[in-house]
C-alpha cells in the first residue's frame, strides 16, 4: 500500500489539570499514557511526530520529555499551565510562553521551535498572539482551526499552511488543523473527539481525500489520555483531584471512543507516513504568504497609518504595544486576500 505523508501531533497534558482545573497538580499516570503513545509509534520505525508538551508536565516528568526526543520525535510548546488565551493579555501570554520554553530548553538543551495554544484558543480576537510568538523566537504555530466552531475556530482562515508575515520583519508559519468541505461547510476531522467518533476507515478515507486536494500535508492531532479508556473508572465516584464528581455528560463527551482509539491510530499508521512539523518545514514547498495587518488586542488604540519606506513597504510600527500592524485574517471585506494561485496579498485597512 502506498502511503502519503501527514503531520502527526500530540498535545501532552494531564486531562484533569487541563480540562477540570488548571490549578491542579500534574498526575503520574499521564506520563504512562505518553509512554504508551511512544510504544505505539515505535511499531513503525519511520513514524515521527511533534509532541506539544505542557510546561507543567515537563517540570513534573522531565525524563518522559527526554524519552520523546530520544525516540526521534520533535518537542514543541503547549504553553505552561494550559490557560486559554482569552483569559490572558499579551504580556501574561508572553510570560507563559517564556516559562514553558525555558523549562523545555533546560530539559532538551536546545530551544523549541513550535507552539500550540491550549484549546486551539488563537481565534479571531486573539490573533495578536502570533506576533508575540514570533517575537519570542518561535518559528511555527499550529493553533488555528479553520472552521466555525462554537468555542474556537476561524471559519475563513486558509486551510493550507501559510507563512504569516506580521510586519517589522517578523513572520511565523501557521499549520492549521485539518477540515474537509461538505455542502459548502468546513467540518473538522483533524483529531481528538472528531477522530474518536469517526470509524477508522472513514477517517483514513477523509484524510486521503485531503492529501489529494492539498499542496501541504494535513495535520492530525491527539492526546495521550485518549489511549486510556479506564481513566474515569479510576476516579469514580469522586476524582482523586478532590473536585466534585465528574458528571455523566462529561464522562460521555470526554470518554467516548477511547477504547478503540489505539486501534484507530494503528489503522492510520497503515495508511499514512506520520511526519513531524520539523519534517514538514524541510520537505514541503515554501508556504504561500499571508499578511496580517492592523489587528491589536482589545483596548489598544488604533494606530495611525504609517508612512511608506522608500521601497514602498510600510514603516514598522513602534511603541510600547509592539502590536503595530499585526491584524486579523478573514475573507471577503477583510484586510487580506487569498487569490486563486494560493498566494495571499495584503489589503490596506481603512
Amino acid at each position: 500500500m502506498q502511503r502519503s505523508p501527514i503531520i502527526f501531533s500530540v498535545d501532552v497534558e494531564d486531562w484533569g489539570q487541563s480540562v477540570l482545573d488548571q490549578s491542579l497538580p500534574i498526575s503520574g499516570y499521564c506520563a504512562d499514557n505518553v509512554l504508551r503513545m511512544l510504544d505505539l509509534l515505535s511499531h513503525d520505525a519511520d513514524a515521527r511526530g511533534t509532541f506539544f508538551v505542557l510546561g507543567k508536565f515537563a517540570r513534573k516528568h522531565p525524563r518522559v520529555v527526554r524519552d520523546i526526543a530520544a525516540a526521534g520525535h520533535e518537542v514543541a510548546s503547549h504553553g505552561f499551565g494550559h490557560v486559554p488565551l482569552h483569559r490572558l493579555d499579551p504580556e501574561r501570554f508572553r510570560s507563559d510562553v517564556r516559562r514553558s520554553s525555558a523549562v523545555l530548553a533546560d530539559i532538551l538543551g536546545q530551544q523549541v521551535q513550535g507552539y500550540r495554544a491550549p484549546q486551539f484558543s488563537i481565534v479571531r480576537s486573539t490573533l495578536w498572539a502570533l506576533r508575540v510568538l514570533a517575537e519570542e523566537g518561535l518559528a511555527f504555530d499550529s493553533s488555528i482551526f479553520p472552521f466555525a466552531g462554537r468555542r474556537y475556530g476561524i471559519d475563513d482562515w486558509p486551510v493550507e499552511t501559510r507563512q504569516v508575515r506580521l510586519g517589522g520583519g517578523l513572520s511565523i508559519v501557521e499549520f492549521p488543523l485539518t477540515t474537509f468541505a461538505l455542502a459548502g461547510r468546513r467540518l473538522p476531522i483533524s483529531g481528538g473527539g472528531y477522530a474518536r467518533l469517526l470509524p477508522g476507515t472513514l477517517l483514513a478515507h477523509l484524510f486521503k481525500r485531503e492529501v489529494a486536494r492539498r499542496s501541504s500535508w494535513p495535520v492530525f492531532y491527539c492526546h495521550p489520555h485518549e489511549l486510556d479508556p479506564d481513566e474515569f473508572r479510576r476516579h469514580a465516584p469522586v476524582p482523586t483531584w478532590g473536585t466534585k464528581p465528574i458528571g455523566w455528560r462529561m464522562r460521555w463527551h470526554q470518554g467516548l471512543g477511547r477504547r478503540g482509539f489505539a486501534a484507530k491510530l494503528a489503522t492510520m499508521l497503515k495508511h499514512f507516513h506520520f511526519r513531524s512539523f520539523a519534517q514538514a518545514r524541510r520537505g514541503q514547498p515554501s508556504a504561500a504568504e499571508t499578511w496580517l495587518v492592523d489587528h491589536r488586542p482589545p483596548g489598544l488604540p488604533r494606530l495611525p497609518r504609517t508612512p511608506a519606506m522608500p521601497n514602498g513597504s510600510p514603516t514598522p510600527a513602534r511603541g510600547p504595544s509592539l502590536m503595530g500592524r499585526a491584524a486579523e485574517v478573514t475573507g471577503g471585506g477583510s484586510p487580506w486576500q487569498d487569490d486563486s494561485s494560493g498566494q495571499v496579498s495584503a489589503r490596506e485597512s481603512v
